[in-house]
């Protein structure tokens, strides 16, 4: 009997394969635990049709984040802190500022979690910062830190 497995199975194949099994395997634990479909054409057709709309929909999200990361390499984002007495930034410039600014100057919303930026920023002065956008792309826009 031919299975369509839909979760990985150990031992015999990741999600997407499709295996031939003996019938009782096949029909009491993989079909019966929900790890297969037995693998009729109209089973088949409905995967592959599933496995084209996951990939357009890929690319069409990978041309926005190309589209975005263009956009952000050409930006320059401004954020305003209030300085301590010694002239040094009262607190840390933080991610949440930084997309803050972001949504206000550029009309641009990007989550903090995309901001990979290891140190914080203390201090007034320029900074680059590596955004990770997914799909192994990044973009780097340029922070300037002002002391009011």
């Amino acid at each position: 009997m031919q299975v369509l497995l839909i979760k990985d199975v150990k031992g015999l194949g990741k999600a997407g394969e499709v295996k031939e099994v003996k019938d009782g395997y096949g029909k009491n634990f993989l079909v019966g635990k929900g790890f297969a479909k037995v693998a009729t054409n109209e089973v088949l057709k409905k995967h592959a049709s599933n496995e084209r709309k996951k990939a357009e929909d890929e690319a069409k999200e990978i041309e926005e984040l190309k589209a975005l990361a263009q956009k952000l390499d050409k930006l320059k984002v401004t954020v305003t802190k209030k300085l301590g007495s010694s002239g040094s930034l009262f607190g840390a410039v933080t991610k949440d500022e930084i997309v803050q600014a972001l949504q206000e100057q550029h009309n641009i919303e990007i989550d903090k979690k995309h901001i990979n930026h290891k140190e914080t920023i203390k201090a007034t002065g320029s900074y680059d910062l590596d955004f990770k956008l997914g799909h192994a792309m990044h973009a780097t826009i340029h922070l300037e830190v002002i002391g009011e």
